[in-house]
Protein backbone atom coordinates (compact mmCIF):
# COMPACT_ATOMS: atom_id res chain seq x y z
CA UNK A 1 0.00 0.00 0.00
CA UNK A 2 1.51 3.25 -1.16
CA UNK A 3 2.56 5.73 1.59
CA UNK A 4 0.26 8.68 1.90
CA UNK A 5 1.62 11.97 1.50
CA UNK A 6 2.12 14.77 4.29
CA UNK A 7 -0.19 16.79 4.30
CA UNK A 8 0.84 20.72 4.76
CA UNK A 9 0.60 20.95 8.50
CA UNK A 10 2.53 17.58 9.12
CA UNK A 11 5.28 18.72 6.84
CA UNK A 12 5.82 22.51 8.49
CA UNK A 13 5.74 20.46 11.56
CA UNK A 14 9.09 18.12 10.25
CA UNK A 15 11.02 21.20 8.94
CA UNK A 16 10.90 22.68 12.76
CA UNK A 17 11.92 19.65 14.34
CA UNK A 18 15.11 19.60 11.31
CA UNK A 19 15.18 22.94 12.93
CA UNK A 20 15.54 22.05 16.56
CA UNK A 21 17.89 18.89 15.62
CA UNK A 22 20.49 21.59 13.31
CA UNK A 23 20.42 24.30 16.23
CA UNK A 24 21.53 21.04 18.31
CA UNK A 25 24.72 20.35 16.51
CA UNK A 26 23.59 18.61 13.63
CA UNK A 27 23.66 18.77 10.11
CA UNK A 28 20.87 18.40 7.94
CA UNK A 29 21.96 15.13 6.37
CA UNK A 30 21.62 13.49 9.57
CA UNK A 31 18.11 15.67 10.73
CA UNK A 32 16.63 14.43 7.57
CA UNK A 33 16.33 10.64 8.53
CA UNK A 34 14.90 11.74 11.39
CA UNK A 35 11.91 13.56 9.56
CA UNK A 36 11.75 9.70 7.69
CA UNK A 37 13.00 11.96 4.14
CA UNK A 38 15.73 12.18 2.24
CA UNK A 39 17.96 15.43 2.55
CA UNK A 40 16.96 16.50 -1.01
CA UNK A 41 12.75 15.95 -0.07
CA UNK A 42 14.01 18.54 3.06
CA UNK A 43 15.19 21.05 0.72
CA UNK A 44 12.22 20.64 -1.29
CA UNK A 45 9.62 21.37 1.59
CA UNK A 46 11.73 23.96 2.60
CA UNK A 47 11.67 25.75 -0.61
CA UNK A 48 7.85 25.87 -0.18
CA UNK A 49 7.00 26.26 3.21
CA UNK A 50 10.08 27.71 4.67
CA UNK A 51 9.85 30.15 7.34
CA UNK A 52 5.35 29.36 7.67
CA UNK A 53 3.73 28.44 10.92
CA UNK A 54 0.78 25.87 11.25
CA UNK A 55 -1.97 28.66 11.47
CA UNK A 56 -0.24 30.44 8.57
CA UNK A 57 -0.43 27.19 6.27
CA UNK A 58 -4.13 27.20 7.06
CA UNK A 59 -4.40 30.80 5.55
CA UNK A 60 -2.41 29.71 2.32
CA UNK A 61 -4.51 26.96 1.86
CA UNK A 62 -7.89 28.79 1.97
CA UNK A 63 -6.72 31.39 -0.09
CA UNK A 64 -5.55 28.56 -2.64
CA UNK A 65 -8.60 27.13 -2.26
CA UNK A 66 -9.96 30.69 -2.47
CA UNK A 67 -8.36 31.12 -6.01
CA UNK A 68 -8.97 28.17 -7.72
CA UNK A 69 -12.68 29.00 -6.41
CA UNK A 70 -12.73 32.49 -8.69
CA UNK A 71 -10.84 31.04 -11.51
CA UNK A 72 -13.48 28.54 -11.60
CA UNK A 73 -16.28 31.35 -11.53
CA UNK A 74 -14.43 33.32 -14.07
CA UNK A 75 -14.46 30.69 -16.56
CA UNK A 76 -18.02 30.02 -15.87
CA UNK A 77 -18.76 33.54 -16.67
CA UNK A 78 -16.59 33.80 -19.37
CA UNK A 79 -18.29 30.05 -20.86
CA UNK A 80 -21.86 31.60 -20.31
CA UNK A 81 -20.63 35.23 -21.71
CA UNK A 82 -19.71 33.09 -24.95
CA UNK A 83 -23.29 31.45 -24.67
CA UNK A 84 -25.20 34.61 -24.62
CA UNK A 85 -22.68 36.15 -27.57
CA UNK A 86 -23.82 32.63 -29.79
CA UNK A 87 -27.42 33.33 -29.06
CA UNK A 88 -29.72 35.33 -31.43
CA UNK A 89 -28.97 39.05 -30.10
CA UNK A 90 -32.13 40.57 -28.39
CA UNK A 91 -34.59 38.51 -26.52
CA UNK A 92 -35.72 34.94 -27.58
CA UNK A 93 -39.73 35.19 -26.64
CA UNK A 94 -41.11 32.20 -27.71
CA UNK A 95 -40.24 28.58 -26.03
CA UNK A 96 -39.51 27.30 -29.72
CA UNK A 97 -36.69 29.70 -30.16
CA UNK A 98 -34.86 29.09 -27.06
CA UNK A 99 -35.45 25.14 -27.59
CA UNK A 100 -33.80 25.89 -30.46
CA UNK A 101 -30.92 27.57 -29.19
CA UNK A 102 -30.52 25.56 -26.21
CA UNK A 103 -29.75 23.04 -28.53
CA UNK A 104 -27.63 25.14 -30.69
CA UNK A 105 -25.06 25.95 -27.90
CA UNK A 106 -25.08 22.55 -26.16
CA UNK A 107 -23.67 21.48 -29.33
CA UNK A 108 -21.43 24.11 -30.11
CA UNK A 109 -19.79 24.59 -26.49
CA UNK A 110 -20.42 20.62 -25.36
CA UNK A 111 -22.22 21.71 -22.53
CA UNK A 112 -24.76 20.32 -20.31
CA UNK A 113 -28.49 20.77 -21.30
CA UNK A 114 -28.98 22.26 -17.74
CA UNK A 115 -26.00 24.86 -17.94
CA UNK A 116 -27.26 25.75 -21.36
CA UNK A 117 -31.38 26.45 -20.03
CA UNK A 118 -29.62 28.37 -17.03
CA UNK A 119 -28.23 30.72 -18.94
CA UNK A 120 -30.80 31.11 -21.87
CA UNK A 121 -33.73 31.44 -19.03
CA UNK A 122 -35.47 28.13 -20.51
CA UNK A 123 -37.04 26.03 -18.28
CA UNK A 124 -36.40 22.27 -18.66
CA UNK A 125 -39.98 21.39 -18.59
CA UNK A 126 -40.02 23.19 -22.09
CA UNK A 127 -37.23 21.91 -23.07
CA UNK A 128 -36.90 18.17 -22.71
CA UNK A 129 -40.46 17.21 -24.08
CA UNK A 130 -40.97 17.38 -27.62
CA UNK A 131 -43.56 19.61 -28.77
CA UNK A 132 -46.53 18.55 -29.99
CA UNK A 133 -48.09 20.07 -33.09
CA UNK A 134 -51.96 19.78 -34.52
CA UNK A 135 -52.82 17.67 -37.51
CA UNK A 136 -54.24 20.97 -39.26
CA UNK A 137 -51.15 23.46 -38.37
CA UNK A 138 -49.52 23.12 -41.73
CA UNK A 139 -53.07 23.65 -43.47
CA UNK A 140 -53.67 26.28 -41.33
CA UNK A 141 -50.07 27.80 -42.19
CA UNK A 142 -50.47 27.95 -45.67
CA UNK A 143 -54.10 29.39 -45.29
CA UNK A 144 -52.87 31.92 -43.58
CA UNK A 145 -49.55 32.57 -45.59
CA UNK A 146 -52.02 32.95 -48.64
CA UNK A 147 -54.39 35.60 -47.11
CA UNK A 148 -51.50 37.57 -45.95
CA UNK A 149 -49.86 37.41 -49.28
CA UNK A 150 -53.34 38.39 -51.16
CA UNK A 151 -53.59 41.24 -48.37
CA UNK A 152 -51.09 42.24 -47.13
CA UNK A 153 -52.58 45.26 -45.30
CA UNK A 154 -54.21 43.36 -43.17
CA UNK A 155 -53.35 42.00 -39.25
CA UNK A 156 -54.08 38.88 -37.71
CA UNK A 157 -56.94 39.89 -36.40
CA UNK A 158 -58.95 40.51 -39.98
CA UNK A 159 -57.10 37.31 -41.12
CA UNK A 160 -58.46 35.85 -38.14
CA UNK A 161 -62.32 36.80 -39.21
CA UNK A 162 -61.33 35.47 -43.12
CA UNK A 163 -60.23 32.35 -41.63
CA UNK A 164 -63.58 31.60 -39.86
CA UNK A 165 -65.49 32.53 -43.07
CA UNK A 166 -63.50 30.04 -45.04
CA UNK A 167 -64.46 27.15 -42.02
CA UNK A 168 -61.75 27.39 -40.21
CA UNK A 169 -62.61 27.06 -36.30
CA UNK A 170 -59.40 29.18 -34.55
CA UNK A 171 -59.56 31.92 -31.97
CA UNK A 172 -57.01 35.05 -32.54
CA UNK A 173 -54.03 33.54 -29.90
CA UNK A 174 -53.32 30.60 -32.52
CA UNK A 175 -53.43 32.71 -35.36
CA UNK A 176 -51.57 35.24 -33.76
CA UNK A 177 -48.74 32.76 -32.70
CA UNK A 178 -48.45 31.40 -36.14
CA UNK A 179 -47.71 34.91 -37.50
CA UNK A 180 -45.23 35.84 -35.42
CA UNK A 181 -43.85 32.41 -35.94
CA UNK A 182 -43.60 33.21 -40.40
CA UNK A 183 -42.36 36.41 -39.60
CA UNK A 184 -45.57 38.16 -41.05
CA UNK A 185 -46.40 41.47 -40.23
CA UNK A 186 -48.12 44.47 -41.83
CA UNK A 187 -45.29 46.95 -43.37
CA UNK A 188 -45.55 50.45 -42.04
CA UNK A 189 -45.26 52.12 -45.71
CA UNK A 190 -46.41 49.83 -49.19
CA UNK A 191 -44.24 50.28 -52.53
CA UNK A 192 -46.51 51.28 -55.21
CA UNK A 193 -46.51 48.76 -57.97
CA UNK A 194 -47.71 48.45 -61.76
CA UNK A 195 -50.82 45.87 -62.99
CA UNK A 196 -50.02 43.75 -65.74
CA UNK A 197 -52.99 44.14 -68.45
CA UNK A 198 -53.35 42.19 -71.31
CA UNK A 199 -53.76 43.69 -74.46
CA UNK A 200 -57.42 42.61 -74.98
CA UNK A 201 -58.82 43.74 -72.39
CA UNK A 202 -70.78 65.73 -37.14
CA UNK A 203 -70.93 61.86 -35.95
CA UNK A 204 -71.50 63.10 -32.00
CA UNK A 205 -74.08 65.11 -32.92
CA UNK A 206 -75.56 63.30 -35.25
CA UNK A 207 -75.09 59.69 -34.84
CA UNK A 208 -76.77 57.22 -37.74
CA UNK A 209 -79.49 54.85 -35.85
CA UNK A 210 -80.33 52.98 -38.79
CA UNK A 211 -79.20 51.85 -42.69
CA UNK A 212 -80.16 54.73 -44.89
CA UNK A 213 -80.31 57.15 -41.52
CA UNK A 214 -77.16 59.52 -42.40
CA UNK A 215 -74.65 58.97 -45.27
CA UNK A 216 -71.62 61.03 -45.31
CA UNK A 217 -69.39 62.16 -48.77
CA UNK A 218 -65.76 63.58 -49.31
CA UNK A 219 -63.26 63.65 -51.81
CA UNK A 220 -59.61 61.89 -52.46
CA UNK A 221 -57.68 63.07 -54.83
CA UNK A 222 -54.88 60.30 -56.61
CA UNK A 223 -52.79 60.55 -59.51
CA UNK A 224 -51.95 58.13 -62.48
CA UNK A 225 -48.35 57.42 -63.62
CA UNK A 226 -48.17 60.43 -66.22
CA UNK A 227 -48.51 62.83 -63.45
CA UNK A 228 -52.59 64.01 -63.80
CA UNK A 229 -54.56 64.70 -61.06
CA UNK A 230 -57.78 62.35 -60.69
CA UNK A 231 -60.37 62.88 -58.28
CA UNK A 232 -62.94 60.45 -56.50
CA UNK A 233 -66.29 61.21 -54.79
CA UNK A 234 -66.90 58.64 -52.11
CA UNK A 235 -70.14 58.07 -50.44
CA UNK A 236 -70.78 55.87 -47.57
CA UNK A 237 -73.73 55.08 -45.50
CA UNK A 238 -72.55 55.76 -41.97
CA UNK A 239 -74.42 52.99 -40.09
CA UNK A 240 -73.75 49.94 -42.27
CA UNK A 241 -70.09 51.31 -42.90
CA UNK A 242 -71.22 50.22 -46.64
CA UNK A 243 -69.71 52.32 -49.69
CA UNK A 244 -72.29 52.82 -52.26
CA UNK A 245 -70.29 54.56 -54.60
CA UNK A 246 -66.94 56.03 -55.91
CA UNK A 247 -67.34 58.38 -58.63
CA UNK A 248 -63.47 58.79 -60.33
CA UNK A 249 -63.03 61.29 -62.82
CA UNK A 250 -60.39 64.65 -63.95
CA UNK A 251 -63.07 66.60 -62.82
CA UNK A 252 -65.96 66.94 -60.27
CA UNK A 253 -68.03 69.49 -59.67
CA UNK A 254 -71.27 70.39 -58.16
CA UNK A 255 -73.06 68.94 -60.66
CA UNK A 256 -71.49 65.74 -60.78
CA UNK A 257 -72.01 65.11 -57.45
CA UNK A 258 -75.88 66.04 -57.90
CA UNK A 259 -75.23 63.22 -60.81
CA UNK A 260 -74.18 60.65 -58.65
CA UNK A 261 -76.56 61.46 -55.98
CA UNK A 262 -79.48 60.77 -58.11
CA UNK A 263 -78.64 57.64 -59.10
CA UNK A 264 -77.80 56.82 -55.31
CA UNK A 265 -81.34 57.98 -54.64
CA UNK A 266 -82.77 56.20 -57.29
CA UNK A 267 -81.57 53.34 -56.16
CA UNK A 268 -81.56 53.30 -52.90
CA UNK A 269 -84.10 55.94 -51.56
CA UNK A 270 -83.50 59.41 -50.08
CA UNK A 271 -81.35 59.32 -46.73
CA UNK A 272 -82.31 61.42 -43.61
CA UNK A 273 -79.02 63.41 -43.83
CA UNK A 274 -76.26 63.77 -45.77
CA UNK A 275 -72.81 64.82 -43.92
CA UNK A 276 -69.86 66.43 -45.50
CA UNK A 277 -67.29 69.43 -45.02
CA UNK A 278 -67.79 72.30 -46.35
CA UNK A 279 -65.98 72.12 -49.68
CA UNK A 280 -67.51 74.24 -52.49
CA UNK A 281 -68.89 71.67 -54.30
CA UNK A 282 -70.94 70.41 -51.00
CA UNK A 283 -72.00 73.99 -50.28
CA UNK A 284 -72.89 74.56 -53.99
CA UNK A 285 -76.96 76.20 -53.95
CA UNK A 286 -77.24 73.68 -56.98
CA UNK A 287 -76.70 70.82 -54.45
CA UNK A 288 -77.95 72.06 -51.45
CA UNK A 289 -81.11 73.29 -53.13
CA UNK A 290 -81.52 69.75 -54.98
CA UNK A 291 -81.12 67.60 -51.48
CA UNK A 292 -83.39 69.96 -50.05
CA UNK A 293 -85.86 69.33 -52.86
CA UNK A 294 -85.99 65.60 -52.76
CA UNK A 295 -86.80 65.20 -49.07
CA UNK A 296 -83.54 64.79 -47.37
CA UNK A 297 -81.06 67.64 -45.16
CA UNK A 298 -77.71 68.11 -45.11
CA UNK A 299 -75.26 68.11 -42.24
CA UNK A 300 -72.32 70.23 -42.55
CA UNK A 301 -69.57 69.96 -40.19
CA UNK A 302 -67.51 73.09 -38.48
CA UNK A 303 -65.00 74.50 -40.96
CA UNK A 304 -61.52 73.03 -39.66
CA UNK A 305 -62.76 70.06 -38.11
CA UNK A 306 -62.64 66.96 -40.41
CA UNK A 307 -62.66 64.09 -37.75
CA UNK A 308 -66.35 65.33 -37.31
CA UNK A 309 -66.60 63.89 -40.60
CA UNK A 310 -65.28 60.92 -39.02
CA UNK A 311 -66.73 57.65 -40.78
CA UNK A 312 -65.65 58.95 -44.37
CA UNK A 313 -62.28 60.02 -42.97
CA UNK A 314 -61.61 56.51 -41.75
CA UNK A 315 -62.92 55.15 -44.75
CA UNK A 316 -61.12 57.38 -46.80
CA UNK A 317 -57.67 56.71 -45.31
CA UNK A 318 -58.70 52.28 -45.48
CA UNK A 319 -58.75 53.50 -49.02
CA UNK A 320 -55.72 54.95 -49.46
CA UNK A 321 -53.54 52.64 -46.99
CA UNK A 322 -55.14 48.99 -48.62
CA UNK A 323 -55.23 50.15 -51.99
CA UNK A 324 -54.01 53.73 -53.56
CA UNK A 325 -50.51 53.54 -51.76
CA UNK A 326 -49.65 50.44 -53.57
CA UNK A 327 -50.94 51.01 -56.97
CA UNK A 328 -49.56 52.82 -60.14
CA UNK A 329 -52.84 53.58 -62.36
CA UNK A 330 -51.63 53.90 -66.15
CA UNK A 331 -54.94 55.65 -67.32
CA UNK A 332 -58.02 56.79 -65.84
CA UNK A 333 -60.04 53.18 -66.99
CA UNK A 334 -57.39 51.49 -64.85
CA UNK A 335 -58.29 53.50 -62.18
CA UNK A 336 -61.82 52.80 -62.33
CA UNK A 337 -61.79 49.73 -62.83
CA UNK A 338 -59.71 48.43 -60.04
CA UNK A 339 -61.07 50.89 -57.61
CA UNK A 340 -64.43 49.59 -58.26
CA UNK A 341 -63.41 46.01 -57.65
CA UNK A 342 -61.58 47.39 -54.02
CA UNK A 343 -65.24 48.57 -53.47
CA UNK A 344 -66.87 45.80 -53.83
CA UNK A 345 -64.33 43.64 -51.68
CA UNK A 346 -64.60 46.39 -49.22
CA UNK A 347 -68.36 45.78 -48.75
CA UNK A 348 -68.83 41.99 -49.70
CA UNK A 349 -65.30 40.44 -48.28
CA UNK A 350 -63.22 43.09 -46.29
CA UNK A 351 -63.99 41.98 -42.25
CA UNK A 352 -64.66 45.55 -40.77
CA UNK A 353 -63.72 45.79 -37.42
CA UNK A 354 -66.53 47.95 -35.85
CA UNK A 355 -68.97 45.43 -37.54
CA UNK A 356 -67.44 41.73 -35.59
CA UNK A 357 -64.85 41.77 -38.12
CA UNK A 358 -67.88 40.78 -40.84
CA UNK A 359 -68.03 42.63 -43.72
CA UNK A 360 -70.71 45.71 -44.21
CA UNK A 361 -73.09 44.34 -46.82
CA UNK A 362 -72.19 41.10 -47.49
CA UNK A 363 -74.98 41.07 -49.92
CA UNK A 364 -74.32 44.34 -51.71
CA UNK A 365 -75.51 44.45 -55.10
CA UNK A 366 -73.21 46.34 -57.53
CA UNK A 367 -73.20 49.80 -59.01
CA UNK A 368 -73.75 51.99 -61.14
CA UNK A 369 -77.20 49.78 -62.06
CA UNK A 370 -77.50 47.98 -65.11
CA UNK A 371 -78.66 49.74 -67.97
CA UNK A 372 -82.25 48.53 -69.13
CA UNK A 373 -82.95 46.02 -71.16
CA UNK A 374 -79.32 44.24 -69.90
CA UNK A 375 -78.77 41.27 -67.33
CA UNK A 376 -80.48 41.99 -63.83
CA UNK A 377 -77.66 42.87 -60.80
CA UNK A 378 -75.93 40.29 -59.44
CA UNK A 379 -74.21 39.85 -55.93
CA UNK A 380 -70.70 40.69 -56.08
CA UNK A 381 -68.59 37.53 -55.58
CA UNK A 382 -65.74 37.03 -53.14
CA UNK A 383 -61.87 35.55 -53.88
CA UNK A 384 -62.15 31.93 -53.37
CA UNK A 385 -59.48 30.52 -50.88
CA UNK A 386 -58.05 26.76 -50.96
Amino acid sequence: MPRKRPTAEEIVAKLRQVDVLTSQGKTVAEAAPAIAVTEVSYYRWRKEYGGLKGDQVKRLKELEAENARLRRAVSDLTLDKMVLAEAAPGKLLSPARRRACVDHVVARFGISQRRACRVLGQHRSTQRPAPQTRDDEAALTADIIELATQYGRYGYRRITAMLHRAGWVVNHKRVERIWRREGLKVPPKQPKRGRLWLNDGACIRLRPEHSNHVWSYDFVEDRTHNGRKFRMLNVIDEFTRECLAIRISRRLKAVDVVDVLTDLFILRGAPGHIRSDNGPEFIAKTVRDWIAAVGARTAYIMPGSPWENGYCESFNARLRDELLDGEIFYTLKEAQIVIEQWRQHYNTTRPHSSLGYKPPAPEAISWPPPQSGSTPPTVASSPIMH
